[in-house]
């Protein structure tokens, strides 16, 4: 009996032991669930409710950090920026600037110069930092980009400066001659010739300023919106019309060749304008007694078959360090020879403009004292592309680089020497 007793005893003891484990073993579990996980606790568990739902949806690089300057949340565009590596924020003033506002709570703001993230060219990324406390505890880093707006801003303090420059020329040099003209009002062959100059002056200021309203509104309009089917032989024979005169006086010979009945799609006014701004500035820059070709032809290009339309003409040409610049506004190659003719410097400009809004672009070949040509590349009409090709000319056997002299009927002659305008 007394085996018996014992024996129950230790059973109910064990039992009891083991009731004991398990509810510290069940104790211990809940306490562990309960126990923020590492990711929560940088987000959910740590951010003040609904931080994050904002941070999402914000414009600028977002980054908070917590009391360590560990990074709490950083949004995707900071990744991208690379203000954030390796879990830290990678850029030393703002999170110098992050542990002064943790100290006193004050709300910083700068702007700075980082280099580009996977560039070796030096090129600085412009940002504004605004540093501001997140709680009792949080900092939070807002990183607005400022590269774009600065370079517009850039553009437009240029643009000014140059329009305003261009301006001042032509209207000083009218005051100067009104005030000649005075003082020579006795002298009739002074006057005559004082007029002749201001009459020049006069029409380089309209051409001045027709060019600036043309440049805007190629700049701000959508040619498309009145686009339709344009024949390239039209658009070659207006241009020839806008340079007879200036050709007839240097005697320069304008060849037409290449392609005949091809179409274009677009703004007939603006494609004109473009394509007579080629045709004028090879006439300018071209030497007496030579000649300008003018030739179109159709290119098959994986998006569609394209029209090329070449100016080539027998000119100064243009210098390698030049090349990538003469489509720059104002920009002139020899500023006293676009004196001497009239230019203003936005030709080139507008035919760029022109030719990005239609789909195109416009590309030069040139070698200093051997000539240039500029070709235009435009979206083929699609009402024409099923039509059958002509044989003569195909898209092989010229490349970017090659002079487009085979695309004419009466092929230009070897250049001569550049002669000396008087």
């Amino acid at each position: 009996m007394n085996v018996d007793a014992a024996v129950a005893a230790v059973a109910a003891i064990a039992g009891l032991l083991t009731g004991v484990f398990a509810m510290l073993a069940f104790r211990w579990s809940e306490r562990d669930q309960a126990k923020p996980t590492r990711t929560s606790l940088h987000t959910d568990a740590v951010l003040p409710p609904g931080v994050d739902t904002v941070l999402s949806v914000l414009r600028s690089s977002a980054v908070v950090l917590d009391e360590a300057d560990a990074v709490v949340k950083a949004s995707s565009a900071a990744y991208a920026l690379g203000l954030v590596r390796g879990g830290k924020l990678a850029v030393e003033p703002m999170m110098q600037m992050a542990r002064d506002t943790r100290r006193d709570g004050e709300i910083r703001q700068v702007e700075l110069d980082l280099p580009r993230r996977g560039t070796g060219r030096g090129e600085a990324l412009a940002v504004s930092a605004r540093v501001a406390p997140l709680g009792s505890r949080l900092v939070l880093l807002l990183v607005e980009d400022l590269t774009e707006a600065r370079r517009i801003e850039a553009v437009r303090r240029d643009f000014v400066a140059n329009v305003s420059h261009e301006l001042k020329t032509p209207v000083g040099a009218l005051s100067l001659l009104s005030e000649a003209v005075m003082d020579a009002s006795d002298d009739p062959e002074a006057v005559e010739r004082f007029a002749g100059r201001m009459q020049n002056e006069a029409t380089r200021l309209t051409n001045l300023v027709q060019e600036l309203i043309d440049l805007s509104r190629v700049q701000n309009d959508d040619p498309l919106e009145d686009a339709e089917p344009v024949r390239v032989d039209e658009l070659v024979a207006e241009a020839m019309d806008r340079c007879r005169q200036q050709a007839g006086t240097k005697q320069i010979t304008m060849a037409v060749g290449g392609t005949a009945d091809l179409h274009v799609w677009g703004n007939r006014g603006q494609l004109a304008a473009a394509l007579g701004n080629l045709v004028e500035n090879a006439v300018n820059y071209s030497p007496a007694r030579t000649r300008v070709g003018i030739a179109g032809r159709r290119v098959s290009a994986p998006g569609g078959d394209l029209i090329e339309i070449a100016v080539t003409d027998q000119g100064i040409g243009i210098s390698e360090k030049d090349r990538d610049r003469v489509f720059e506004r104002f920009y002139r190659v020899d500023p006293a020879r676009s004196r001497a003719t009239g230019g203003t410097g936005l030709g080139l400009a507008i035919v760029k403009h022109v030719a990005a809004s239609h789909g195109g672009e416009v590309t030069v070949w040139s070698a200093e004292g051997q000539g240039s040509t500029f070709t235009l590349r435009l979206p083929e009409a699609g009402a024409v592309r099923d039509r059958e090709r002509p044989a003569d000319l195909s898209a092989e056997g010229l490349d970017d680089e090659d002079r487009p002299y085979e695309t004419f009927n009466d092929p230009l002659p070897a250049h001569p020497a550049p002669e000396v305008l008087p």
